[in-house]
């Protein structure tokens, strides 16, 4: 059975961009008749805000996109993480970085950014065990690899292009992205990863992981972006382009639904709609791979 999700970081609000990446996952899942997850990953706790993430499923509720199952907040399963920790550690897959942010820029030299980084050049893979409560990163194998999108079709990527050896786990204690997402995923027994394609290049990355964890491979779709009126990147005028800036100024609900169902390819032209009403129209083939633009007269 088809088990798709999303899962926002809950940092700010849900603009258009982000709505659009959980209406595709919601109608791919709905279409194959199977289950669609809600997961807030917020395990990066001075950027992630409680009441930004109630607010993050209000707006999904008003669209219509309602978990099948109770929402998982990473914040809560530390424990989960650790032991995935101790699994990749008996295995040895994991060893302790002692690099700090300005040796990372200054040791590196590819143009792909890991958390706003360059990709990890292997410093510390000869370090000795230090314990868990050190920076951690997975030793991943050499060599690129194949994986189906089902938006770009092929792709080969060789994770030390994009992120190098990924951080599982930080300095400061806080479980990393790469891991909290990978080990939710195969616990909830996600099979469906739609996502944007800024996503894209980590995918590689990830599925070593999964690997590395003895975890199924999801099917990955990567759509492409929601830029604003002129090109540019939503960035932070994202928040007027949330459900609630949107109603307040005059664009009800099933337009919104509309105009989302119309850049994934369900419908001829944006009209008002319901979120079910594009469920038989979805196909992965419709959707489109390139850059869709926010109307003008939203913004």
């Amino acid at each position: 059975m088809t088990t798709g999700r999303f899962a926002p970081s809950p940092t700010g609000i849900l603009h258009l961009g982000n709505l659009r990446t959980a209406l595709a996952s919601w109608l791919s899942a709905r279409a194959a008749r199977g289950r669609w997850l809600v997961r807030l990953e917020d395990v990066d706790g001075p950027r992630c805000r409680r009441e930004l993430g109630e607010a993050q499923l209000r707006d999904l509720a008003a669209l219509g996109l309602v978990s099948d199952a109770p929402v998982v907040w990473q914040s809560e399963r530390g424990a989960t993480y650790r032991a995935a920790l101790e699994t990749l550690h008996a295995a040895g897959r994991l060893y302790p970085c002692a690099c700090t942010r300005k040796d990372l820029q200054l040791l590196a030299s590819a143009p792909h950014a890991e958390d706003g980084l360059r990709p990890y050049p292997g410093r510390c893979r000869d370090r000795a065990w230090e314990g868990f409560d050190r920076a951690l990163r997975l030793r991943l194998p050499e060599g690129p690899l194949a994986w189906e999108d089902r938006v770009l079709g092929a792709q080969t990527d060789d994770p030390a292009v994009f992120t190098g050896d990924p951080l599982l786990f930080r300095r400061d204690g806080c479980f990393a992205y790469h891991l909290a997402v990978v080990v939710d995923d195969g616990a909830q027994g996600v099979t469906e990863v739609v996502r944007g394609a800024d996503l894209r290049p980590v995918t590689a990355t990830q599925v070593r992981l999964q690997e590395a964890l003895g975890l199924p491979r999801p099917a990955y779709g990567h759509l492409g972006l929601v830029a604003a009126p002129d090109g540019g990147r939503l960035g932070k005028r994202a928040g007027a382009l949330g459900v609630a800036a949107l109603m307040a100024g005059g664009v009800a609900v099933p337009e919104i639904l509309g105009w989302l169902g119309w850049s994934l390819g369900c419908l001829a032209r944006p009209e008002p709609c319901r979120a079910e009403d594009l469920v038989d129209a979805f196909a992965w083939d419709r959707a489109p791979a390139g850059e869709v633009r926010v109307p003008a007269a939203w913004t």
